[in-house]
Protein backbone atom coordinates (compact mmCIF):
# COMPACT_ATOMS: atom_id res chain seq x y z
CA UNK A 1 0.00 0.00 0.00
CA UNK A 2 1.39 3.41 -0.96
CA UNK A 3 0.85 5.50 2.17
CA UNK A 4 3.71 7.79 3.08
CA UNK A 5 3.78 10.57 5.65
CA UNK A 6 4.93 13.74 3.86
CA UNK A 7 6.25 15.11 7.15
CA UNK A 8 8.54 12.31 8.42
CA UNK A 9 8.57 9.70 5.62
CA UNK A 10 6.89 6.95 7.68
CA UNK A 11 5.47 4.24 5.42
CA UNK A 12 4.42 1.66 8.02
CA UNK A 13 2.21 2.84 10.88
CA UNK A 14 -0.88 5.02 10.63
CA UNK A 15 -3.78 5.83 12.93
CA UNK A 16 -7.16 5.76 11.21
CA UNK A 17 -9.93 7.42 13.22
CA UNK A 18 -13.37 6.07 12.39
CA UNK A 19 -16.92 6.17 13.69
CA UNK A 20 -19.51 3.43 13.42
CA UNK A 21 -23.16 3.53 14.47
CA UNK A 22 -24.89 0.56 16.08
CA UNK A 23 -28.61 0.23 16.76
CA UNK A 24 -29.16 -2.11 19.68
CA UNK A 25 -32.35 -3.89 20.74
CA UNK A 26 -32.86 -4.58 24.44
CA UNK A 27 -35.38 -7.17 25.49
CA UNK A 28 -35.62 -9.15 28.73
CA UNK A 29 -32.20 -7.89 29.83
CA UNK A 30 -30.53 -9.11 26.65
CA UNK A 31 -28.81 -6.68 24.27
CA UNK A 32 -28.61 -7.53 20.57
CA UNK A 33 -27.22 -5.52 17.67
CA UNK A 34 -30.15 -4.83 15.36
CA UNK A 35 -28.28 -2.76 12.78
CA UNK A 36 -24.83 -1.31 12.21
CA UNK A 37 -23.27 1.01 9.69
CA UNK A 38 -19.89 0.69 8.03
CA UNK A 39 -17.15 2.71 9.68
CA UNK A 40 -16.68 6.23 8.35
CA UNK A 41 -13.12 7.54 8.18
CA UNK A 42 -12.70 10.90 9.91
CA UNK A 43 -8.95 11.25 9.98
CA UNK A 44 -5.73 9.46 9.03
CA UNK A 45 -2.66 10.33 11.10
CA UNK A 46 0.95 9.27 10.97
CA UNK A 47 1.54 7.11 14.05
CA UNK A 48 5.11 8.44 14.32
CA UNK A 49 4.63 12.23 14.16
CA UNK A 50 0.81 12.72 14.27
CA UNK A 51 0.82 14.56 10.93
CA UNK A 52 -2.61 14.37 9.24
CA UNK A 53 -2.68 12.67 5.84
CA UNK A 54 -5.31 13.47 3.25
CA UNK A 55 -6.83 10.44 1.54
CA UNK A 56 -7.36 12.71 -1.48
CA UNK A 57 -3.58 12.54 -2.03
CA UNK A 58 -3.43 8.72 -1.87
CA UNK A 59 -3.71 6.72 -5.09
CA UNK A 60 -7.04 4.98 -5.70
CA UNK A 61 -5.71 1.44 -5.19
CA UNK A 62 -4.13 2.28 -1.81
CA UNK A 63 -7.22 4.19 -0.65
CA UNK A 64 -9.48 1.28 -1.60
CA UNK A 65 -7.20 -1.25 0.13
CA UNK A 66 -7.20 0.86 3.30
CA UNK A 67 -11.00 1.20 3.30
CA UNK A 68 -11.49 -2.52 2.63
CA UNK A 69 -9.06 -3.45 5.40
CA UNK A 70 -10.99 -1.49 8.03
CA UNK A 71 -14.39 -2.49 6.63
CA UNK A 72 -15.35 0.97 5.42
CA UNK A 73 -15.82 0.04 1.75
Amino acid sequence: MALTCPNCGNTHDFLVKTAQVHVVHVEDGRVDVAEETRPSVFEVLCDKCDHELSLDNVDDAARRELLLTIGAA
